[in-house]
């Protein structure tokens, strides 16, 4: 995981390239490379060290004129390497380095080669190639500048002052000048008519243990956000058996309020059972609120759930790097999959329901993705999400909908994936985690957090300020204290139109009240009725 930067077209400067690239030193604070090529374009590179921690330095120069820079792991590198490529001499053991004799074995029709997590630019002579994994796990902009040059950049805070115009790159799709966007991802499920496969317990049982053992894969220590919700309590259970057969001990690692804070709670009872070196972090609320002009600024968003579930993924990040791993698990993509926030029991039919999963899986680089990255990345943290590998989305989402329907199991969220995992005769985790509600981030890691977060929030935006809000911000324009609050402070940093319109809003859907909480749902067994009250949120 690192922080590339680069620049299509002659004319800009090495030492202010430099100095841009150097706003996201956080990603990658390893080692920082920069190469200009013959035609002069830039490519560099903030590296944080995963694979090959000695010789894997990038930019990586192909077999003749072709250089690449790349931000993510391919799992399959050494499959590749024996494969397709083993008539290429590499010059690294590095993971990366297959995706620029990719490109030169086979021209712009690789990326579907690729099982992993990336985005990368190869740039040989003027011909280049820009890239992005299939479900957008890995952030990529691009951008325009006065003089016609291109960029492409990990993180808008390169680019955002130097183009007249940019976005997101959008996941699944490569770009060429010659072709412009191509999108080389199309699985047969984004046709919500093809949720047409039978339930197979033990097939999702597998499929997702070998998401896992895939994601493994690492040169530096290793560990697992464990929130003690099912998803991640999942990944913990499969990392830490599959670890155990080479004899090696999970860590895992935990955050809340206080020690009393549900998710706390619960992930002490996961780390028990499964025998793992845990660690608990707590933070207060003034710590939280502190910090979100800096986080903020990373985030890149204004989202209220975004800002909300960040928060405490910052400070557990930083604890996780100061104890020196590098690489942790997450369970990102489990809810949007199955269904499993609660707003899904309002459902109103199979067909709505298979509609919003595919829908949700496929925004969800706007969201839960781009927390997940940036504020791990913050503090030089990578993120790696088995529930969103591509063998076990195809296997997953074209399950038959009414399988994964709530009110098909008496109102219980996520059921199939639950039993699939529920083995009495060699558990995988408590009985009370495994069948325990859902629980959002925010709210798992105690409810005074957001709770205190609204009434700080409210004390720092007047109802005049509020009132105008949809002329200050007429874009996506803000409903509520908070979400004026935190437009506030992305609109300090990123002032421009095009940027607020990168950021997209998340909303639960089939409920009156719009509150992103969890604890909005009435389906939830303490579900809060003064945040309720309070109405939209964007």
């Amino acid at each position: 995981m690192c922080g590339i930067l680069a620049i299509i077209g002659r004319g800009k400067e090495e030492q202010l390239f430099g100095a841009l690239s150097k706003r996201m030193t956080h990603r990658g604070p390893d080692e920082s490379d920069l190469h200009v090529t013959e035609k002069g374009h830039i490519l560099s590179h903030e590296r944080l060290s995963i694979i090959d921690l000695h010789s894997g330095k990038q930019p990586i120069q192909g077999t003749k004129t072709a250089y690449m820079v790349h931000n993510g792991e391919i799992y399959n590198h050494q499959e590749l390497r024996d494969g397709v490529l083993k008539r290429h001499a590499f010059r690294t053991k590095s993971d990366s380095e297959v995706i620029v004799h990719l490109y030169e074995e086979f021209g712009y029709d690789f990326c579907n080669m690729l099982d992993g997590d990336w985005a990368f630019v190869v740039v040989d002579g003027d011909d280049f190639i820009a890239g992005r994994d299939p479900m957008g796990v890995k952030p990529l902009y691009y951008g325009l500048d006065e003089r016609g040059r291109i960029y492409f950049s990990s993180e808008m805070k390169p680019i955002a002052d130097q183009c007249k115009t940019f976005s997101t790159f959008p996941p699944g799709h490569y770009y060429t000048q010659k072709t412009g966007f191509v999108k080389y991802y199309k699985p047969e499920y984004e046709d919500y008519l093809k949720a047409d496969q039978e339930l197979d317990l033990d097939l999702i049982r597998e499929t997702l243990t070998e998401a896992t053992r895939k994601r493994l894969m690492s040169d530096v220590p290793i560990g697992v956000l464990l929130s003690g919700g099912l998803d991640s309590s999942l990944t913990s259970a499969i990392a830490s058996r599959l670890l155990a057969e080479s004899g090696k001990k999970l860590q895992s690692f935990s955050i809340g309020l206080n020690a009393d804070a549900p998710d706390a709670t619960a992930a002490r009872k996961v780390a028990e059972f499964l025998g793992t070196e845990h660690h608990e972090i707590h933070f207060t609320v003034a710590e939280g609120i502190k910090i979100l002009d800096k986080l903020i600024w990373h985030l890149e968003t204004y989202d209220v759930t975004s800002v909300r579930a960040s928060t405490p993924m910052y400070f557990l990040s930083k604890a996780i790097t100061d104890l020196g791993v590098k690489v942790v698990l997450s369970g990102e993509g489990a809810d949007e999959i199955f269904g499993g926030y609660l707003y899904f029991r309002n459902a109103p039919s199979a067909e709505d329901f298979q509609k919003e999963t595919i829908e949700r899986v496929q925004k969800l680089f706007t969201a839960d993705l781009l927390r997940a990255d940036k504020s791990t990345m913050a503090h030089g943290l990578e993120t790696r999400v088995p529930f969103l590998d591509k063998a076990f989305l195809d296997v997953s989402i074209r399950i038959k909908a009414e399988e994964k329907m709530p009110k098909t199991y008496d109102g219980k969220e996520k059921y199939i994936l639950r039993k699939a995992f529920d083995t009495p005769d060699n558990p995988y985790l408590p009985e009370e985690v495994l069948w325990r509600q859902k629980e959002q981030f925010s709210d798992g890691v105690g409810y005074n957090w957001i709770d205190e977060l609204i009434d700080y929030c409210a004390t720092q935006v007047t109802d005049e300020q509020l009132a105008g809000a949809a002329a200050e911000f007429p874009y996506n324009s803000p409903t509520t204290k908070e979400a004026y609050f935190y437009r506030s402070v992305f609109n300090k940093y990123y002032p421009q139109v095009i940027a607020a319109q990168t950021v997209r809003k998340w909303i639960p859907k089939w409920q009156e009240n719009l509150d992103p909480s969890g604890r909005a749902n009435a389906a939830h067994v303490q579900a809060d009725t003064e945040i309720a009250k309070i109405g939209v949120v964007v």
